[in-house]
């Protein structure tokens, strides 16, 4: 795998490490501290977070853990 990485706010754009991703949506001059306002602020009947897609890790994730066994 390369250290080639897309942009996660343009897939068009290589990531460049601008940093716009870990900027807090309501107070955009803030680094996400993961504090869920944004979430929690909506005013809708239910909270939800919308999953466009999943990475899965070349890795086995128990490869770590054959000694334990």
């Amino acid at each position: 795998m390369s250290g080639i990485r897309k942009c996660i706010l343009d897939e068009k754009k290589i990531c460049d490490d601008c940093g716009e991703c870990d900027r807090c949506d309501l107070d955009p001059s803030k680094i996400c501290d993961n504090c869920m306002k944004c979430i929690s602020t909506t005013g809708a009947d239910y909270l939800a977070i919308e999953i466009d897609d999943i990475i899965m890790s070349d890795e086995d994730p128990d490869a770590g853990n054959a000694q334990e066994r």
